[in-house]
C-alpha cells in the first residue's frame, strides 16, 4: 500500500489520479489532498470518497467544522505544512506553472517521493531540485507522457549506450497552419487540442510549442543528457510518446493510445505495470507519422536550446515570460502570436544572469519578469 499525497487535485491530471487510485484501492491509499479554487461542492465529494487524513485549500473556509478530526492547512504556507505532513509517501504534484516549486522542494525535504506533472519545476530549478533529490535519497518519477516513456525506455540500460532521446510533439490545433493564418485565432480555437484533454494553460503551450520547449528543459534535468543529444520531433498522432536511440543503431520506443492514465500509474507504480483500461493499439492499420519542427514557425523551441545552455536564471525568465503572456492570451488582453513575441522580448532583454542561482533568486526574478509582462498590459493579478 503506497500513500498518496495529491497537488493539484481537481486538475485534469489531478482527477484521473483519483481515477487510477479508486481502481486501485489495494495499492493506493489517499493521505493528503490539495484544492484549488474549485467549487465546494467537489471539495466536499472527494473528501467523502477518499476519506484523507490531511487536506489543504488555497482559501480559508470552514471546512474544519464539517471534518473536526481532519488536519487542514490554508493557503501558501499551508500548502508547504501540507507535504511536511509527518506520514511517508509519495507526492503527486499535478499543479500548473510556477506554483509547483516550492511544494516540491518542501516535499523532497521531507523526505517523500515525488510523481512530477509540473514540469516548471524543473525548469527553473533544476540543478538545486537534483542536489535535493541526491541529498535526501528521494526519487522522482516524471508524469509527462514523453519524459515517463523516456523513463520507460531506458529500464535495464546503460546511459553510455545512449545517443539520443526524442521527444514527441502533437503539433497542436494550427500544427496545419501558416503563421500568417494565426493572427486572429481565438482562446477557443487555441484550446482545442487534437488529441489530449489537458488544462488551459497546457493547452496554450502546446499551440505555441512552449510545452515542448519546456519539455526539452525538464528532460536536460531527468535524464542528466547534453542538449545537443536531446531531440524533438512532431508526431501528430500522439501514439509514439518518447524514443531512445542507442549506440548500436538501435530505437526502443513506448506505444500508447494518448490517454494520461498510462503515464500516471506507471509513475505511481514504478517499476511495476497494471492494468489501466486504455484502448490497446491495433497495428493492422496503423499509420504513424514524424515531421521535423519548423524552428522559424515554432521559435520557442529554439529559445528552449538557448536558455538550457545559458542555465542560471534564463528557464526561470523564459517560464515566467510564457506563464504570464498566456494568463493574458486567456484573459485575451493579447493575440495568440504576442505569447511567443513577449518570451522572446523577455529573454533578449534578460542581461543579469545569475550561474548558481538561489531559490530565492529564481522566484524573486520569476515574479519581476511576472510583473513586467502583466503591467505593460494594466493587468496583474
Amino acid at each position: 500500500m503506497k500513500n498518496i499525497y495529491l497537488l493539484g487535485t481537481t486538475g485534469s491530471i489531478g482527477l484521473q489520479t483519483i481515477e487510477i487510485i479508486l481502481k486501485y484501492p489495494q495499492k493506493f491509499n489517499v493521505v493528503g489532498l490539495s484544492f484549488g479554487a474549485t467549487k465546494k461542492e467537489i471539495h466536499e465529494e472527494l473528501i467523502n470518497k477518499l476519506d484523507p487524513e490531511v487536506i489543504h485549500f488555497r482559501e480559508a473556509n470552514n471546512f474544519q467544522e464539517k471534518y473536526p478530526h481532519k488536519t487542514i492547512y490554508y493557503g501558501e504556507e499551508g500548502l508547504l505544512q501540507f507535504v511536511s505532513y509527518p506520514k511517508e509517501g509519495l507526492v503527486v504534484n499535478a499543479l500548473s506553472g510556477s506554483a509547483g516549486l516550492r511544494p516540491t522542494i518542501k516535499a523532497i525535504e521531507s523526505k517523500k517521493d515525488i510523481a512530477l506533472a509540473n514540469k516548471e519545476t524543473l525548469v527553473m530549478a533544476g540543478e538545486i531540485i537534483k542536489r535535493l533529490l541526491k541529498k535526501h535519497q528521494v526519487k522522482l518519477f516524471p508524469i509527462d507522457s514523453e519524459h515517463n516513456a523516456i523513463l520507460s525506455c531506458l529500464r535495464g540500460e546503460e546511459k553510455r549506450d545512449i545517443k539520443t532521446i526524442t521527444l514527441t510533439a502533437s503539433g497542436g490545433p494550427f500544427k496545419d497552419l501558416a503563421k500568417e493564418e494565426l493572427e486572429n485565432v481565438t482562446v477557443r480555437e487555441a484550446l482545442n487540442h487534437p488529441n489530449w484533454q489537458m488544462g488551459e494553460k497546457i493547452s496554450i503551450d502546446s499551440a505555441t510549442m512552449a510545452n515542448k520547449a519546456l519539455e526539452i528543459i525538464e528532460a536536460h534535468y531527468l535524464f542528466d543528457l547534453d542538449y545537443k543529444n536531446i531531440k524533438a520531433v512532431i508526431h501528430p498522432e500522439s501514439i509514439v510518446h518518447g524514443m531512445v536511440s542507442f549506440s548500436d543503431g538501435s530505437t526502443k520506443a513506448l506505444l500508447s493510445s494518448p490517454d494520461m492514465k498510462m503515464p500516471i500509474l506507471y509513475a505511481l507504480s514504478y517499476p511495476k505495470r497494471y492494468p489501466t483500461g486504455i484502448k490497446e493499439l491495433n497495428f493492422d492499420n496503423l499509420a504513424l507519422n514524424f515531421v521535423k519542427i519548423d524552428e522559424k514557425r515554432f521559435p520557442l523551441i529554439k529559445l528552449a536550446y538557448y536558455v538550457g545552455e545559458k542555465k542560471g536564471l534564463y528557464p526561470a525568465v523564459f517560464n515566467a515570460a510564457n506563464e504570464a503572456a498566456v494568463k493574458l492570451f486567456l484573459k485575451e488582453k493579447i493575440k495568440f502570436l504576442e505569447i511567443e513575441e513577449i518570451v522572446i522580448k523577455m529573454v533578449q532583454d534578460f542581461k543579469d544572469n545569475i550561474i548558481k542561482p538561489t531559490i530565492t533568486d529564481i522566484i524573486e526574478i520569476s515574479k519581476e519578469v511576472e510583473r513586467k509582462v502583466l503591467s505593460k498590459y494594466g493587468f496583474y493579478y
